[in-house]
């Protein structure tokens, strides 16, 4: 579960530092990940959350137009654009 919202931190991370980004979208298998985002209490996945919530209100700062959509994208589905995210997902190189 750490790894998945990892997963999200890294991508957030990713798209608020490119200058065209008005919209991110979060593809996952893991909605309940993402909703744990917007989870106020505390949990063992605060120091993430907070992250992400560092870098979305940056994001939502830049324009107040900006938006995130998640979009729930199980593995076993036959997703047309499944095995394109699964690619990606698994050649992500991070930028530190």
């Amino acid at each position: 579960m750490e790894a998945k919202l990892f997963a999200i931190q890294c991508g957030i991370n990713q798209a608020i530092y490119c200058p065209d980004v008005s919209c991110i979208i979060i593809i996952t298998d893991a909605l309940y990940m993402a909703k744990i985002i917007f989870n106020s209490l505390t949990h063992t996945y605060q120091i993430q959350v907070i992250a992400i919530s560092k870098n979305l209100r940056e994001f939502f700062n830049k324009l107040p137009n900006n938006t995130i959509e998640f979009w729930d994208c199980p593995g076993d589905k036959d997703w047309h654009l499944h095995v394109q995210v699964d690619r990606e997902t698994k050649s992500f190189q991070l930028v530190p």
